[in-house]
């Protein structure tokens, strides 16, 4: 009796239970099931009117160890590692980008805060004054790269001898300046990043963007996993997501349960007085959970009606 028999390497024709033709696909067969139908249909064809033998139905259990052989087990290991690298390289979403940007943007401000910190007690031996002066790191870097410091004791109203700070050697400043432009690189990194995210997000979760902005939007899809997730999350957990220490604390401990997670960022609840935060979040995240669902199964756009909506009704 005759069968022809198919699996991941190739299309064999069986008789009595025994090879007598084979054909193994070549690597490009093995990933593309277009190219292996079309070498099946060949190969029905040069054998018409012999019957299909299927693993799971009609093979008899003599016909699967043939398979037991040393080589086609190789050459079934070598097919299934070939097939599983690519459906890893087709598994990266869109959301996984941006939950790596956004991942990267929290630890390159971490990273920026420890350095300014370091940074400004360095300066501050040479010039104490102007660092007390200004809080916002980012124009302090600025500030202390452009200009030198009889300049900036002027916008303290200080002349350079009334001033506390050492007088230090040229390589001592030029020191200082050099870790003031790696952090002044850092903060242009974060600004790349942000773009790149905002891009990511207009063009993939145009909903989620348009109702809560890029970078919280990115976070709440961090938080969630993915967009799969965040779609599937009822909106009292898209609510609490990034709160997650707090949640626990409060089934563990009885303290006081926590109404906002990420959400805490968005402008509709920041503008919004202390008492009404709670409220104003679980509508915002109820806007959110639906614009994940549209974004998720492809629906038409509606962010800017979902956000005009919360803004009529908090603004």
């Amino acid at each position: 009796m005759k069968n022809i028999y198919r699996n991941i390497i190739g299309m064999f024709l069986l008789e009595n239970n025994q090879v007598k033709e084979e054909y193994l696909f070549k690597k490009e067969e093995i990933l593309s099931e277009e190219k292996r139908e079309k070498a099946w249909k060949e190969f029905l064809e040069k054998h018409k009117g012999t019957e299909e033998a299927d693993a799971e139905t009609k093979a008899e259990p003599k016909i699967l160890e043939i398979f037991t052989q040393p080589k086609y087990l190789k050459r079934l290991r070598e097919a299934n590692i070939l097939i599983t690298k690519r459906k890893i390289s087709e598994s990266t979403k869109p959301d996984h980008l941006v939950s790596q940007a956004i991942n990267g943007i929290d630890e390159i401000d971490k990273a920026a805060n420890i350095l300014v910190k370091r940074l400004r007690e360095w300066y501050e031996l040479y010039n104490p004054e102007f660092s007390h002066s200004i809080e916002n790191h980012e124009k302090f870097v600025e500030l202390i790269l452009k200009n030198d410091k009889k300049t900036l004791l002027k916008q303290v109203g200080l002349e350079e001898d009334e001033s506390m700070g050492s007088k230090l050697n040229i390589e001592d400043i030029n020191a200082i300046r050099e870790l003031a432009r790696q952090i002044e690189n850092l903060y242009e990194l974060r600004k790349k990043q942000s773009k790149y995210i905002e891009t990511l997000m207009k063009k993939h979760f145009s909903n989620i963007n348009a109702v809560c902005g890029s970078l919280i939007g990115a976070k709440l899809l961090a938080s969630a996993g993915s967009l799969e997730k965040m779609a599937m999350f009822p909106a009292s957990t898209v609510q609490l997501l990034g709160a997650e220490k707090a949640l626990f604390r409060h089934m563990k401990t009885g303290a006081k349960p926590p109404k906002f997670g990420i959400l805490i960022n968005h402008p509709l609840v920041t503008k919004t007085k202390k008492a009404d935060k709670g409220k104003v979040a679980r509508a915002l995240a109820d806007k959110i959970s639906l614009a994940a669902k549209i974004d998720f199964f492809k629906g038409e756009f509606r962010g800017d009606s979902l956000r005009k909506e919360l803004e009529e009704r908090f603004l």
